[in-house]
């Protein structure tokens, strides 16, 4: 049984995360979506809000849960007994420092490897920064994010 992890802070879920999460579920037997808690960062959307919306868009997925988690990626894996972290990649700039972080994980535990999935080239440009300001404008998000995400942003920004 393949046990994987996608770990991200997915503020907000895109439709690119998505994209590797559907494509991730076929692969693996078990996927488990980390929503990491970083105190370094402030967030737009609340943790509850950022697992009610990835609990909705993933719900269909039998073999995908969605968890919390605190401190390193490895440590997560260790902790679900997960082989495989997946990690997805826009473009060749994301490359070099998802490079590093998988090779730093690989040495800290050699039992876990990274698994990347390149984006599909219709979200090749999207990040939760993007839609994020998109959504701060007014502008219409909804080839960026699932609709319980576009609803979240009106209800922030009243728009």
């Amino acid at each position: 049984m393949i046990k994987a992890i996608y770990p991200g802070s997915f503020d907000p879920v895109t439709l690119g995360h998505l994209d590797i999460i559907k494509r991730a579920a076929k692969v693996v037997d078990e996927l488990i979506i980390g929503v990491l808690v970083n105190k370094e960062k402030k967030p737009l959307f609340t943790m509850e809000e950022r697992m009610s919306f990835l609990k909705e868009t993933t719900k269909e997925f039998s073999n995908v849960t969605v968890q919390t988690f605190e401190g390193l990626t490895i440590d997560f894996a260790r902790k679900n007994q997960a082989k495989l972290i997946i990690r997805g990649l826009r473009a060749v700039t994301d490359f070099e420092s998802e490079m590093q972080i998988a090779q730093t994980n690989h040495s800290i535990d050699p039992e876990i490897d990274t698994m990347f999935f390149t984006t599909s080239l219709e979200y090749a440009f999207l990040s939760s920064t993007i839609a994020k300001e998109v959504a701060y404008y007014g502008s219409d998000v909804s080839k960026l994010v699932p609709p319980v995400v576009a609803e979240g942003f009106r209800k922030k920004y009243g728009k």
